[in-house]
């Protein structure tokens, strides 16, 4: 007896240093983080000056108007990302939206031929969800197990992005494996609601809508229970919760990897509805469902939108009960 209590506490002891080993090994990793993101935000010392005229301008100019100048001269794609570079900078100082700082590469990227100008979404910044795998970056997902594994490779939807003309530049804060209405995780903090911070832009693409609330173009989030709707709710943008099937979901990390019972579905997101549309409809018209095996191969139905758009009143349907959930 005695020997099987010695062994007991002996097995005790060496779990309780295990789980402590555990918890330093996670706090350094929070502390890489938290310290890798300072520096990245730190050398991008352009980035910091106050907004100019053409800033302004930029941000409140439609997006087909943006597309069409970066048509007519692709070196008009930097003054784009150095514009909402600087929107992703002084937004995260107020809500700690950002995650993985992409804003160097982008730059690399609009010089070395890596982004197609001559695309739907030809020189537009476009902001990630943490989840979305970018090459030589980690999807940590809010977890320190993720950290120190960068990507091989961009993502599906990284690289259809790309040959749409945008420039992926941020990638956003969301919830300890996504479950949740709040934006908060030990890696990376917690992000606060733009209007009040006290309060949280939602969750779990919380970052994405604090960022385009404060005047990000558009983005990118994934949805099973809200997770585009609701900051969008709780921050004032707009976002789609597409289809099952319609988006592209490969290259992407997740907290619940085979869960299809409900799936995910990545989704647009923007700060306006008319940006909202142009952004759906330049990824749909590409066929998704070329990049993605997952996708319908339903091409963009201009007949539908122009139905809808010459009717006067629109029907909408509410399900009050399926017979099992009320």
């Amino acid at each position: 007896q005695h020997q099987t209590a010695s062994n007991s506490l002996l097995s005790l002891a060496s779990s309780s240093q295990n789980m402590l080993l555990d918890y330093l090994q996670h706090r350094r990793d929070c502390r890489f983080k938290q310290d890798e993101r300072v520096r990245r935000i730190r050398a991008l010392t352009a980035y910091h000056a106050p907004f100019s005229p053409l800033d302004r301008e930029i941000i409140n100019k439609p997006i087909e108007e943006l597309v069409q100048e970066v048509h007519k001269d692709p070196s008009k794609a930097a003054d784009l990302l150095h514009t909402y570079g600087k929107v992703a900078l002084k937004a995260h100082a107020k809500t700690n939206c950002v995650t993985e700082v992409l804003i160097e590469d982008a730059e690399k990227w609009i010089k070395d031929g890596s982004i197609n100008f001559k695309g739907p979404l030809a020189g537009i910044p476009v902001s990630l969800k943490d989840t979305i795998d970018v090459k030589d970056y980690d999807s940590s997902v809010g977890v320190t197990c993720n950290v120190h594994k960068p990507k091989t490779e961009d993502g599906v939807t990284v690289k259809l992005l790309k040959e749409l003309g945008a420039v992926p530049y941020i990638k956003t804060n969301i919830p300890i494996t996504l479950l949740s209405f709040e934006s908060a995780n030990d890696l990376w903090g917690r992000s606060t609601n733009p209007y009040n911070n006290k309060y949280t832009p939602g969750g779990s693409t919380g970052g994405e809508g604090a960022l385009l609330a404060m005047g990000g173009r558009i983005g990118i989030g994934s949805d099973v229970a809200g997770s585009v709707r609701c900051p969008a709710h709780f921050s004032g943008i707009y976002s789609l919760k597409c289809s099952t099937g319609r988006w592209p979901k490969l290259g992407m990390t997740t907290s619940m990897p085979g869960q299809d019972g409900i799936p995910a579905v990545y989704s647009p997101m923007a700060r306006t509805l008319n940006d909202l549309f142009y952004f759906t409809r330049a990824v749909l018209e590409k066929g998704t469902y070329n990049y993605d095996y997952s996708c319908h191969p339903i091409p963009w139905r201009t007949d539908v939108v122009k139905e809808y758009k010459e009717k006067k009143a629109m029907r909408i349907g509410v399900l009050r009960t399926d017979g099992v959930v009320d």
